[in-house]
Order: C-alpha cells, then sequence, then structure tokens
C-alpha cells in the first residue's frame, strides 16, 4: 500500500493560498470513504459473506485510495504530521487485519488539536466513529475544518473559562455522516481498542450551530409575532456575529460540566438517571453560559449580549420541538426555560403573539440557574432516589407530567425495594409532554426544522459527494 511522506514544517503554518478542499485528492478521498461507508457494519468492520458484501481486493484497493489522499493532502497540514502517519498506519492495518472492527486508538491519540488552537487552522480528519445526532453506526468519516480560536476568545479562556481542551471549529467539506444534524466532533465517537485514560480535546462546529439557530429563530419569530430589539434582530441576521456568541456559549456550556457542586461525577457518563436529570444538567450548563454572559456585557465584551439571546432563542424555540419525544432531555430544558419565564410572567403569549420583558429576561433566568445550583448543592447530602425526586418537583413545578405518571404518583406508586437504576423503567419515553403552546409552534417549525439538515455556514444544505 502507499506510504505517507510528510515533509517537516513549521509548526502550525500553511503555505499560502492552499486549502484542502481545493487540492485534487480531497474527492479522492472522500469518493474512497463513501465507497467504504456502505461496506461497514454498525460496529466498522466488514462482513465479506453479507448479501452485497464487496470482493476483499475491491476494500484493499479503496483503503489505499485514502492512504495515497491523505499522503498527498498531509504536505498542506504539517501541524498534523503525526496524526496521519499514524493514521495511515491503523488504516493499513484494519485491511491487514482482515476488515475486523476498527481500531484507530494510535492515531485518535496522535491528533491533539487542542494542543495548538489557532484561528484559521485546518485540519483534515479520518476516522471510524458515529456522528452524535446523526449517523450511530461507526462509519468512517472524512471531514476538513478550521479552528475558530479570535484572540478575544483565546483571551477569555486563559482569564476567566480555562478549557484547555475546548475546540471551536467550522467546516470546510465533510463526508455523509456530518451531512445531518451532527454538529460535534468528540473523541468518544471514534473506534478504539480501549478509551483513553483522558480524552485530549472537543470540537463544537460553530458555523453550523449559528446558521441552524439564524433560520430557526427568524421562522419563530415570524410565526409568534415577537418584536426583537433591533441590536438582536441585526444578530440574527449576522452568521459572523451568531458563530462568535456559539463558540463562546459552548466554551463556559462544555467547561460547566465538570465545575459546581456536582452530586455526580462530570457529565453523567458511566450513570443511568431518569432523563429529566440528564435536561437539568444540560440546562445547568447553557444557564450558566447566560450568567456569564450578562457578567460579561458588564465588563464591555461585545458577544456578550448575543450569548444571552441565544441561549434563550435557541432553548425556548429549537429545543423543544427538535427530534423525537422519547427521552428528550434537551426538549425538556428548553420546555422549563419557557414555562419558568412565562410563569414569571417574563414571557406572554396574547393575541396570538409573544411578547417578552426584555428588562427582566437576564435576572429571571439567572434565577433560574440558581434555583437548579441550589438542587444540585442540596443533592450532595441525598440519597441518589431522593435526589432524583427532587429534581422531577422542581421540573413539574413549571411543567405537567403525563397523566399515567407513576413518578407523578410519588414514591408510594414505585416499588422502592428494586434498585434505583430498576426505576428509571418507570420513567415513561414522554414523561412531560408538550404543551399546547408548543404542540402548535412544533406543527409550524417542524419542516424548517428538518431543513436545517446538513446545513452550513452559506446557510444552505450540504449533499455530500
Amino acid at each position: 500500500m502507499t506510504e505517507i511522506l510528510v515533509p517537516v514544517g513549521p509548526e502550525g503554518q500553511l503555505p499560502p493560498a492552499t486549502r484542502v478542499v481545493e487540492h485534487p485528492a480531497w474527492p479522492v478521498l472522500k469518493d474512497a470513504v463513501e465507497q467504504i461507508r456502505p461496506w461497514q457494519s454498525k460496529d466498522g468492520s466488514i462482513d465479506f459473506t453479507a448479501e452485497g458484501a464487496p470482493d476483499r481486493t475491491d476494500a484493499e484497493l479503496a483503503v489505499e485510495r485514502m492512504i495515497g489522499a491523505v499522503g498527498e493532502l498531509a504536505p498542506l497540514l504539517p501541524h498534523d504530521a503525526a496524526y496521519h502517519e499514524a493514521l495511515a498506519a491503523d488504516l493499513r492495518r484494519w485491511a491487514t487485519d482482515g476488515f475486523q472492527v476498527p481500531d484507530f486508538l494510535d492515531s485518535l491519540l496522535a491528533f491533539q488539536p487542542a494542543a495548538g488552537r489557532e484561528d484559521g487552522l485546518q485540519h483534515l480528519v479520518v476516522f471510524p466513529m458515529y456522528t452524535q445526532n446523526g449517523n450511530l453506526d461507526r462509519n468512517f468519516e472524512a471531514v476538513v475544518l478550521r479552528m475558530v480560536w479570535p484572540d478575544w476568545l483565546a483571551e477569555l479562556e486563559r482569564t476567566r473559562y480555562d478549557n484547555p481542551l475546548f475546540c471551536g471549529i467550522t467546516f470546510e467539506d465533510f463526508t455523509a455522516g456530518y451531512d445531518t444534524n451532527s454538529a460535534v466532533l468528540f473523541p468518544e465517537t471514534i473506534a478504539v481498542r480501549e478509551a483513553p485514560e483522558r480524552f485530549s480535546w472537543g470540537g463544537i462546529f460553530c458555523d453550523r450551530e449559528a446558521a441552524r439557530f439564524r433560520r430557526v429563530t427568524e421562522a419563530a419569530v415570524d410565526i409568534l409575532g415577537l418584536e426583537l430589539p433591533e441590536d438582536i434582530a441585526a444578530m440574527v441576521h449576522d452568521q459572523k456575529r451568531c458563530e462568535e456568541a456559539f463558540v463562546l456559549w459552548d466554551m463556559v456550556h462544555d467547561r460547566t460540566h465538570s465545575h459546581g457542586d456536582l452530586p455526580f461525577d462530570p457529565f453523567m457518563i458511566k450513570q443511568r438517571q431518569p432523563f429529566w436529570m440528564y435536561g437539568l444538567e444540560e440546562l445547568r450548563c447553557d444557564l450558566t453560559a447566560f450568567r456569564e454572559a450578562v457578567a460579561l456585557e458588564a465588563d464591555g465584551v461585545p458577544q456578550a449580549r448575543d450569548v444571552q439571546y441565544a441561549v434563550l432563542f435557541d432553548r425556548m424555540f429549537r429545543f423543544p420541538v427538535t427530534g423525537e419525544r422519547v427521552r428528550n432531555y434537551d426538549g425538556l430544558g428548553g420546555q422549563l426555560l419557557f414555562a419558568y419565564l412565562h410563569k414569571h410572567d417574563v414571557v406572554r403569549w396574547t393575541d396570538n403573539k409573544l411578547f417578552i420583558d426584555w428588562q427582566r429576561a437576564p435576572e429571571v433566568t439567572n434565577h433560574l440557574c440558581a434555583d437548579i445550583e441550589k438542587l444540585y448543592r442540596d443533592g450532595i447530602d441525598r440519597p441518589k432516589l431522593v435526589h432524583w425526586f427532587a429534581g422531577y418537583e422542581l421540573v413539574s413545578g413549571f411543567l405537567a407530567p403525563h397523566p399515567g405518571s407513576k413518578w407523578a404518583k410519588g414514591p408510594d406508586a414505585l416499588d422502592l425495594s428494586l434498585p434505583p437504576r430498576k426505576l428509571v423503567d418507570d420513567v415513561l419515553p414522554d414523561e412531560f409532554p408538550l404543551s399546547m403552546f408548543y404542540e402548535a409552534l412544533s406543527k409550524k417549525l417542524k419542516h424548517v426544522i428538518a431543513s436545517t439538515k446538513g446545513i452550513t455556514a452559506d446557510g444552505a444544505e450540504r449533499i455530500a459527494a
């Protein structure tokens, strides 16, 4: 198979006017990846006995094309030399070992984008992986991205929001797994023989988040007859401003998972809990970003006000009506934020129009953040099941549970002789159904939300070649 030869160049520097996506080898790589993807099983292996399976020689040739294309593109990316060398070795081993379940741990460990964050720096990433909110199978994906790391963001990370693993990124181009709703690149999605002791980076595509936010918010504002302040209306129509808002929001959100009075391990990775607990955790992180944005606005940070309204609008308009109604914890958090603001008279639905008290919105939103933080602080002294009921009480104080819910009837309705993880089975798939307001909004917004699949900064849907 073709060997990768990577020239040594200055760390983090690219020759002028060189874009991976403009190089003739990029479409060759994409084509080879797209050829392999349909042959792969859910775990990433290729079963040559399955119906429609390729000849092994065809698979070997496709992998050889991938290695050769990466080798041609590698000189454009000297900062990723070690990764691309390891990638070639992992690809070669996958083929030599008979296309079994892929193991790309070596190349994953060699890929260290957070170690050299530089605004505009491009990366070529190829891994067998699933794409969160996209493709659940561990197919090969190839994506070209650029770092988003402007000086103002780097300064905030250095002085206020230490997050050395966070990578703000934008799309240049991608294969089919990213022609979806996925807006993240996370190392835990990659096929490896064993999980590393710790992950060293995490990427979020702020251009997709911004473009999706803009399209859905514009539609929701029109549907609801909401009158926006002039500066916020301008922000919604400005892709760059929205990207800056999202990259700041994401950086603060990401670090919040491991900060605060946490009655559980960060991200709740190894715990089985009722989905409203996950909803509260994600909402806590978003509301922390909101609260910090209020403080940053007072300190004169230009992006801070935009972050506040990005959080409010995305949470209230898009989250509750996106996705299926089965354990939709992000949707639950959006419903809770709206209901809390409504109960405190910050939002009103009157005469078929939505009104927002822009002056009181920051204060009341921060009150909800404080309520969730108190739940967490008190939870450290509670047994797990008692804490879950406390979370349920907080949510059900603003959202009506399903009439058939056992949890809504209280502890006497559950078999408390079972371990807590078994009682999660008694949680209904849609424990807190949509309100009549959101049922109506969902019908009007669902086609708009569906149209954001694969969206990028240009606002157009992308179809992977």
